[in-house]
């Protein structure tokens, strides 16, 4: 049972993970998105979005918190500048990880993670649209879900 247990190992010792996770924390803060395998992803999420937060803060005590956790000078200054900056009407969701597909070696599955502009947030997700019929109108309940995307296709399917 994992209760009570945050986190992911690697199959690394703790030095080696905290070691990975800081380089790849520097390495988004300086070129802004960085292609990585997907549970590294979801870590390095974490540890972004909590030096974002601390850049925003902005005073003495964040600015040597971060430096702790970030390795070059030049990503602490573009942190507590620029995308301090950049963030300071955000509450959160600083970062974007959109699935690539299966590694070509290994079959590891790989993932792109980025800082997100601001602008491209949606405010709130769009609710699908639904259509009645008139049986369910007169009835007073809902038919199923209208899907507006393309038709998806599973691997029990008849075409692979």
């Amino acid at each position: 049972m994992r209760h009570r247990v945050a986190g992911r190992k690697f199959g690394m010792t703790t030095s080696h993970r905290l070691a990975m996770l800081r380089n790849m924390t520097t390495s988004l803060f300086l070129h802004e998105r960085i292609r990585t395998t997907d549970g590294r992803a979801k870590e390095l999420r974490r540890l972004a979005e909590k030096m974002i937060t601390l850049g925003k803060r902005g005073d003495l005590h964040a600015r040597r918190q971060a430096a702790a956790v970030v390795r070059e000078q030049q990503a602490t200054r573009k942190l507590f500048t620029e995308l301090a900056d950049r963030y300071r009407s955000v509450a959160g969701g600083y970062t974007r990880i959109v699935k690539l597909g299966p590694r070509r070696g290994d079959g590891a599955m790989i993932s792109l993670i980025e800082l997100v502009k601001p602008e491209d947030r949606t405010p709130g997700r769009k609710k699908k649209a639904t259509k009645r019929t008139t049986s369910a109108r007169k009835s007073g309940t809902k038919a199923t879900t209208v899907n507006q995307g393309e038709p998806k296709t599973g691997k029990g399917s008849a075409g692979s």
